[in-house]
């Protein structure tokens, strides 16, 4: 049996009635920031439950735009999670501000414990990564902002429809950024993002930023960027939007499924899954023994297991510049050498489960 990873393939098979819904955008010529995009943006405000949402050019634009919006400079540092993608710690960088890592616990989250010890008088903003659907302890995180008077923008491109007791994953900080990846929970065909927050003031300056900074076709109010999210990948996203909640129902319940039968093989460990998270499984990760031998095997039987990442951001090649050394974040070290990544989509079967579950289990056998 094969077990793909990408279900694009599946998700996208029926698509006439987009296809018309392409058309008539193709016949209006309404391609850019047009009432497409203003309908998404209200209908993925009304799905995290925050006031406003802003669409972008990517996921990473939605960080670095937010953190540019909330007043980030040059020479800021801004404290993040040593494992994550290297989208998070770019988006800093690339407004010319400093990551700091810290790392992260088993939750694959920031580990809010050594978030205080990291904080100096050049620290602006904390940027707490909701990593493979999972969330940080917002709770925590955001006492230590109040105390320390620091900006809060969440990354919470993997973590749409996430929760800690009800309260989702982007209305904590000042804003959060989404990614719209086609692999992400719920996509676009190409790179998309999405700003939200509660903030009036903070989402005109936003509006202006993602649009050259201008306020109107003749009044350039400010330096911005060339950031919109395009008027097509909007109407893609009104497409999957009212699936959003099936979408995430449905990994969730694959993720149980994995949960139990894992936790009977000898040589998985299943994280810990606390009471009061929802966690949204953009990424269904368990820890392995003997986890290359268990990738090659699963991939010799057709399954497209991964790892995410097998090198800890904090130690690429192109963050030398950071001056952190192997070693310095050893949490992030050990998931990077243990962690298996699964199939979980919403398309996966019954079938393919069963036949991944029974291919672990022979590799361990």
């Amino acid at each position: 049996m094969h077990v793909r990873y990408s279900y694009l393939p599946q998700q996208f098979a029926e698509i006439d009635d987009l296809l018309l819904q392409i058309k008539a955008l193709v016949q209006s010529g309404d391609f850019t920031l047009g009432a497409a995009l203003t309908e998404f943006e209200r209908r993925f405000a009304a799905l995290i439950g925050t006031r406003y949402a802003v669409g972008v050019g990517s996921g990473t634009d939605a960080l670095k735009l937010s953190l540019v919006a909330c007043g980030v400079r040059p020479g800021d540092e801004v404290i993040t999670a040593a494992n994550t993608f290297i989208a998070t710690a770019g988006a800093i960088h690339e407004i010319g501000a400093i990551p700091v890592f810290v790392d992260c616990d088993d939750s694959f989250c920031m580990d809010v414990t050594q978030v205080e010890a990291a904080v100096t008088p050049r620290t602006r903003a904390i940027m707490p990564v909701h990593y493979a659907g999972n969330m940080v302890d917002m709770p925590a995180l955001m006492a230590i902002a109040e105390r320390h008077d620091l900006v809060v923008v969440e990354d919470a491109c993997q973590a749409i429809l996430a929760d800690i007791e009800g309260r989702r994953a982007g209305t904590w900080g000042r804003a959060a950024g989404f990614s719209l990846h086609p692999l992400k929970n719920l996509n676009v065909w190409g790179d998309g993002g999405i700003i939200v927050s509660n903030d009036e003031t903070l989402v005109e300056r936003l509006r202006l930023l993602r649009n050259h900074g201008m306020s109107s076709r003749d009044v350039i109010a400010m330096f911005g960027y060339n950031s919109r999210l395009d008027t097509l990948q909007a109407v893609v996203g009104n497409w999957l939007i009212d699936d959003a909640e099936t979408i995430t129902e449905r990994r969730i319940a694959h993720a149980r499924v994995y949960d139990r039968a894992f936790a009977e093989i000898a040589g998985i460990r299943v994280p810990e899954r606390p009471a009061g998270r929802r966690q949204v499984y953009h990424l269904y990760m368990v820890f392995a023994e003997r986890r290359d031998g268990l990738l090659a095997h699963c991939v010799a039987h057709g399954i497209e297991a991964k790892v995410h990442y097998p090198v800890p951001l904090y130690r690429q090649p192109g963050l030398r510049g950071l001056g952190y050394v192997e070693g310095q974040f050893p949490v992030a070290d050990h998931q990077a050498a243990n962690l298996v990544t699964f199939p979980c989509d919403q398309h996966l079967g019954a079938d393919e489960q069963a036949y991944v579950v029974d291919v672990v289990r022979e590799f361990y056998r």
